[in-house]
């Protein structure tokens, strides 16, 4: 019975220290504490398409590759996941082939100014490019890697892949 007491009076105590005013001004108003001067950013149409593509990208990860693929229910290649993803998140309609995606009208990145939605580009097979996956942020990207595999996240800057890039583009304007 006391045990009870006690963890019943701790879990008081830890509440009612979270109904405390730290972090946030008062007198005419409040702020979220660590926001800064402006407080929250307003989003824009860029950064919620952005974040549309990114979220459902990486809600795909663990899909099987399928040679051709390009639906959740039948599998991806790595062109199906890139078409599926901005079709379905940013209402993008791309080319269908690695080959013709590296060709569509869009900037070209600098790969230390990639930005979540970008598509990177790579060429593990040799030639132009064979090869595409978006990149996510925080140096990784979602792709539709093999045969036998599953559309999974992996490091931008890993030694295969840092060998076997060769570009990215920014699709989302």
């Amino acid at each position: 019975m006391t045990l009870r007491l006690g963890l019943l009076a701790l879990a008081c105590a830890g509440l009612a220290a979270c109904g405390g005013s730290a972090g946030v001004r008062t007198g005419g108003g409040s702020q979220a504490f660590g926001l800064g001067e402006d407080g929250y950013a307003e989003a824009t149409p860029l950064s919620v398409r952005s974040n549309d593509v990114l979220m459902r990208a990486i809600g795909l990860v663990g899909t099987p590759y399928r040679y051709g693929g390009n639906s959740p229910e039948g599998g991806f290649d790595c062109s199906g996941l890139v078409g599926f993803v901005f079709r379905d998140a940013a209402g993008l309609s791309l080319p269908r082939s690695t080959r013709e995606l590296i060709d569509i009208q869009a900037p070209t990145i600098a790969r230390d100014a990639l930005m979540p939605g970008d598509l990177v580009y790579f060429n593990p097979t040799g030639g132009r490019v064979s090869h595409i996956g978006i990149y996510v942020g925080e140096g990784r990207f979602v792709h539709a890697p093999s045969r036998g595999g599953t559309v999974r996240l992996d490091a931008l800057g890993s030694e295969y892949w840092s060998r076997h890039f060769v570009s990215a583009k920014r699709v989302l304007q």
